[in-house]
């Protein structure tokens, strides 16, 4: 297994540290530590990416498991900042909602031999969803605060909104062209 590889295992194993860490209220800085642990997390996402390209260590494995990896670090994230009262479910749900899309047309266009590359709208949102987390996580408190927190979630959600409607509009061929 190579460096990318393994630093998209590292980020799927942080998860769950990550989830105790700021969900058990019970544990000194649990919340700091969960941080801690989000933004290590978020980062390999980029680090991989970039040591792929640049030692040409592309896998399938690597394109198969780096966008799980990301969709598992921040849906989880915002599963459990709906427990914590930080943000509305039915924004989760909408979020959810274009990740399970784009699998499936993915699936798809696999199914016809076609592979499609994350656009940059895509990566655009999950930079702002991996912010909004971290926003979220920490938590200042403050009518400033709360407008920012807002100004995320909504940039958030109007982002996925905007990469899934690229994503299927540059990739409409795949299924009408589908068996």
């Amino acid at each position: 297994m190579n460096l990318p590889n393994k630093l998209t295992v590292l980020r799927m194993i942080l998860i769950p540290f990550f989830l105790v860490f700021l969900m058990i209220d019970d544990i000194p800085y649990g919340k700091w530590i969960a941080l801690v642990i989000f933004v290590v997390a978020s980062l390999t996402d980029t680090l991989d990416g970039q040591i792929a390209r640049r030692r040409n260590l592309v896998t399938n494995f690597g394109k198969f498991m780096d966008p799980l990896a990301d969709k598992l670090l921040v849906c989880s994230a915002m599963i459990a900042m709906i427990e914590m009262g930080r943000i509305p479910a039915w924004v989760v749900i909408v979020i959810i909602a274009r990740e399970f899309i784009i699998s499936g047309f993915r699936l798809v266009a696999s199914d016809n031999g076609v592979v499609i590359a994350a656009g940059w709208w895509g990566k655009i949102k999950t930079v702002v969803q991996m912010i909004m987390v971290i926003v979220l996580i920490c938590d200042f408190g403050g009518e400033v605060a709360l407008i920012i927190e807002n100004v995320l979630i909504y940039a958030a959600l109007a982002l996925t909104i905007i990469s899934l409607l690229d994503y299927l509009i540059k990739n409409k061929g795949v299924i009408s062209d589908a068996k």
